[in-house]
């Protein structure tokens, strides 16, 4: 009965990530693009020609440096999955596993709406370790309350860079959507602390015991902050080292401060459930972010170059991933294999 159960509950999440809205994306992008040109007065011809001068070792180590930041955040989810499984439950999954169902997820996020990598995270791994997928939604909650801290924390770090260095505007209204976005997550843990207090016991069982499981996945994930952090930190040093080798394969310097603050901004718009993956929200807050030391033709090259490697690489590779993981699972039910995913082995699995 609980594989049936579990069969039940993937189909619509399946259903969502084949529909005709993961192909809108590419749709987006191209109407972005239909509206830069007719209505945006930029030298086009000068972009283009920024982007002809790329540098191919400077974008490789961009790509490599993008790639690098699923490790940490693979491992910082391994971190939290290891605290909320303390009083028992499946073991921690190896790195490996982690930052391949991290970049699944992502690939996902890149093309649906309202974020359903998340959700396609905390089922995974519920599926793959025979576990709650309400704890595990609980712990990929946790995952994303570290991630609003750091962003807030660097966009503080951004400004204050700016700041120091003189001669560029801090912009505020960056500063004053990270706080709202950090105060906002803060408002939700709160919330549901006092809703376990005083909420819940009116609830029928059967959702008693799913928030229960939510609640202790997320709170439960909160430990050892200083590894966890640090992880963070990691991942989002890995999104600025990508852009500034995206600036130097480009060769247009800019001020240090943005290149902290850019990839925090592209962090922010990506996760508006606007558009699959901030599809053209993401590259028009870039660019007018970056307009602020370069002029709009380098600062739109800049933006398109570094959503190549962090939106359609991501789409290649991350679909690549999640292929090789349905095939997998796809051999495994023809085989009639019903025991767990060993965790530890192989990420595809």
């Amino acid at each position: 009965m609980a594989d049936v159960s579990r069969s039940d509950e993937v189909n619509p999440l399946k259903r969502r990530l084949l529909s005709r809205r993961a192909a809108l994306s590419l749709a987006a992008l191209a109407v972005v693009v239909a509206l830069l040109v007719t209505q945006v007065d930029i030298g086009w011809g000068d972009t283009w020609g920024a982007i002809r001068t790329l540098n191919p070792w400077w974008y490789a180590a961009a790509l490599v440096t993008n790639y690098a930041t699923f490790l940490f955040k693979g491992a910082r989810w391994r971190v939290l999955i290891a605290n909320a499984q303390r009083d028992g439950g499946a073991p921690a999954p190896s790195l490996r596993y982690a930052s391949w169902i991290v970049l699944i997820s992502w690939f996902i996020n890149s093309v649906t709406w309202f974020r359903m990598g998340d959700a396609y995270r905390a089922y995974a791994y519920a599926s793959d370790s025979k576990t709650s997928f309400s704890r595990s939604a609980g712990i990929v909650l946790a995952d994303r309350a570290v991630e609003v801290v750091t962003v807030a924390f660097l966009v503080g770090v951004g400004v204050a860079a700016l700041i120091i260095e003189g001669g560029i505007d801090p912009p505020l209204p960056l500063a004053a959507a990270a706080v709202g976005v950090l105060a906002l997550m803060a408002g939700g843990l709160l919330a549901m602390a006092a809703a376990r207090r005083w909420v819940m016991r009116h609830l029928p069982p059967r959702l008693q015991g799913i928030y229960n499981r939510i609640y202790s996945g997320t709170m439960g994930s909160f430990g050892r902050s200083p590894l966890v952090f640090a992880l963070a930190l990691g991942a989002w040093a890995c999104e600025v080292g990508r852009l500034f080798f995206v600036v130097l394969a480009l060769g247009t310097p800019i001020a240090v401060g943005l290149v902290i603050l850019a990839p925090m901004a592209h962090g922010l718009l990506a996760a508006a459930p606007l558009t699959p993956g901030g599809i053209g929200v993401a590259e028009a807050g870039l660019t007018g972010l970056l307009q602020l030391d370069l002029a709009v033709e380098a600062a739109l090259a800049v933006a398109l170059v570094d959503r190549s490697i962090s939106y359609l690489s991501t789409i290649v590779v991350g679909g690549g991933a999640f292929a090789a993981r349905q095939f997998a699972q796809a051999r495994r039910a023809r085989r009639g294999e019903t025991s767990n995913v060993d965790l530890g082995r192989l990420g595809a699995q």
